[in-house]
């Protein structure tokens, strides 16, 4: 199955987040660290789902863009 993931880094690290997955999210050192701890968190989410929730979930359709916006 494959998923959407969202991944910001700050001065602190990496958080990383599902928007599928409504709270299935996590953080890392690295982006290494995150891959791999975002990951284990989708698996370990979508295995407390039944699969109704689970198609329900996965058939969202995620959609990402940039814009320009004026600052006054």
């Amino acid at each position: 199955m494959k998923v959407h993931v969202v991944i910001e880094k700050d001065k602190n690290g990496y958080f990383a987040f599902c928007p599928e997955l409504k709270g299935c999210h996590t953080q890392g050192d690295t982006l290494e660290e995150v891959l791999e701890n975002i990951k284990e968190a989708v698996e370990l989410y979508l295995e407390t789902l039944s699969v109704e929730e689970r198609e329900y979930c996965l058939s969202q359709e995620i959609l990402t863009t940039s814009l320009e916006v004026k600052v006054a």
